[in-house]
C-alpha cells in the first residue's frame, strides 16, 4: 500500500493485521497492552475518513477469515476463535513512496481526526465483546509479537 488513492477524492482507511500467539505495546519501558492469540491491528486514518468508515473497516476485520479450522484451512475469524486484538495506531502505513527516497505522508488524516478516529476503532473493537488491548496515540512505542504463521495481510475500506 503506497497510500495513494486509486480515484481522486476516494477515502481509504487502512490496517495491516498480523495473526500472532502473542503481542505487546510497550512504552517507556511499560507494557501498557498486550494479548494472547488473535490480530495484531496496525490502523491509519487517512484524509476524509469517518468514523462510519472506521466502523465498517472493524466489522470486515473481525469477520475476515484468517485463522485455520480443523482441517488447517483459513476458514475461521478472530470472532470464530475467540482471540484478542491489539489496536496500535500507525500513520506510516499511508507513505507514499512513488517518488524520491523520503517517504511522504500527505494522505495522513490531520492528529485531531486521527485520534478520534483511532479512539472510535478501538471503541468499536471493544464492542464486539472480543479482548481488546491497544497503544497510545501519538506515542512512541514499541510493538513485540510473534506472528502466527506467518500471516500478514493488508485491509482497507474504499
Amino acid at each position: 500500500m503506497n497510500g495513494m488513492h486509486e480515484n481522486q477524492g476516494e477515502v481509504e482507511m487502512q490496517a495491516l493485521l498480523q495473526r500472532v500467539r502473542q503481542a505487546s505495546v510497550t512504552i517507556d519501558g511499560e507494557v501498557i497492552g498486550a494479548i494472547g492469540h488473535g490480530l495484531l491491528i496496525l490502523v491509519c486514518a487517512e484524509h476524509g475518513d469517518s468514523d462510519d468508515i472506521a466502523k465498517k473497516l472493524l466489522q470486515k476485520i473481525v469477520k475476515l477469515r484468517i485463522f485455520s479450522d480443523a482441517d488447517s484451512k483459513m476458514n475461521r475469524s478472530v470472532s470464530d476463535v475467540q482471540g484478542a486484538l491489539l489496536i496500535v495506531s500507525q500513520f506510516t502505513l499511508a507513505a507514499d513512496t512513488a517518488k524520491g527516497n523520503r517517504p511522504s505522508f500527505t494522505a495522513v488524516a490531520n492528529p485531531d481526526l486521527a485520534q478520534a478516529l483511532y479512539e472510535a476503532f478501538v471503541g468499536h473493537a471493544s464492542a464486539t465483546g472480543l479482548e481488546v488491548a491497544s497503544g497510545r496515540f501519538g506515542a512512541d512505542m514499541q510493538v513485540s509479537l510473534v506472528n502466527d504463521g506467518p500471516v500478514t495481510i493488508p485491509v482497507s475500506i474504499r
